[in-house]
């Protein structure tokens, strides 16, 4: 079994990131990913557009072109598979990380699973968790989450056309889906635990969806929390309260936000904060508790997952390369 300098888990922009700034300091880096390159922007609503400029998601010093102000999620996934051919980053895809250990050697073991179900074990002197979030949807725990008819992601409109749609969320992924199946013919009905939309929503939607709200055009229930999902409704109750009511419901989007993995990390050995979910770690170097095991990315933002991006969370590499190239003798 060959010994890598550093096994990197996750190929977003972050884990891409990583393996540029380690190869180009002379370290061994090779790159596993559950998904597809950037398998949480793919993920992406179809026609979203980034509330960026392109220059705030390049990594690699790279260009991102594009005829816009902003990019689009499309070239966004055409730039990052440019990226990776253009530094030649060696890359396994659809293979999940099931376990990190670290061995009395001080390297570690990472075994795999590819979707075939085939289990592989590679070596490193070092790992970087560079995994986000976007693939673990907080879920709510009512019966019926399950629901063939129940999603924790929003792609694009036109299957809901004059479908009734139960919407649960109140930040910019369920007030940006609201105001798309509306326009596309959705009967939209806006459910959201908080007294108001969330503070975070974007300047330019927050006044869209709170006109449509206000002329019924889409319904909202504020205040108010999910009970129980059925076939043909939901099931809501009044915060506070004990009555409940029925939504008429052909579907039903869960946009209730994402969350780290916190339980693979404390298996890897990594102590999570129980107030903030923010793994344990040095603030200038990115590695954990765990000697030789790092984390880069989103996964760093605990509970407060709105305060990395892109276009913070790409530095981090950068940092833990120099790291790791000055600790390995590369």
């Amino acid at each position: 079994m060959s010994l890598r300098d550093v096994l990197i888990v996750g190929a977003g922009p972050a884990g891409l990131a990583t393996a540029i700034a380690a190869r180009q300091l002379g370290l061994d880096a090779l790159v596993i990913e559950k998904g597809t390159v950037t398998d949480a922007i793919y993920r992406f609503p179809t026609n979203m557009v980034f509330f960026t400029t392109p220059e705030l998601l390049e990594i690699g010093n790279l260009p991102l072109t594009t005829p816009y102000e902003k990019p689009t999620r499309m070239e966004a996934l055409r730039y990052y598979r440019k990226v990776v051919d253009t530094y030649r980053i060696p890359l396994v895809l659809h293979e999940e990380v099931t376990a990190v250990e670290a061995g009395v050697d001080g390297t570690f073991e990472v075994e795999t699973r590819s979707r075939r179900g085939e289990v592989r074990a590679r070596q490193g002197r070092a790992v970087v968790l560079a995994m986000g979030y976007y693939d673990r949807p907080n879920l709510l725990g009512v019966p019926g989450e399950d629901l063939p008819h129940v999603s924790h992601f929003y792609a694009e409109a036109h299957p809901y056309y004059r479908q009734r749609v139960v919407i649960v969320g109140g930040k910019n992924s369920a007030c940006e889906a609201a105001l798309e199946l509306h326009r596309a013919g959705a009967h939209v009905t806006l459910v959201h635990r908080g007294a108001t939309l969330s503070d975070s929503v974007k300047y330019w939607v927050r006044p869209d969806v709170e006109n449509r709200i206000k002329e019924g055009s889409i319904a909202a229930r504020f205040s108010t929390e999910v009970v129980e999902i059925r076939a043909t409704e939901v099931i809501v109750r009044e915060r506070g309260t004990e009555t409940t009511g029925a939504l008429a419901a052909d579907s039903v989007l869960l946009l209730t936000g994402y969350q780290a993995d916190a339980g693979f990390l404390r298996r890897t050995g990594v102590e999570i904060d129980p107030d903030t979910m923010v793994p344990c770690h040095n603030p200038d170097t990115y590695e954990t508790n765990v000697k030789n095991l790092f984390i880069a990315g989103a996964q760093l933002a605990g509970r407060r997952t709105g305060t990395i991006f892109i276009e913070n969370g790409r530095f981090h590499g950068e940092q833990v390369a120099r790291v790791l190239a000055a600790r390995l003798g590369a």
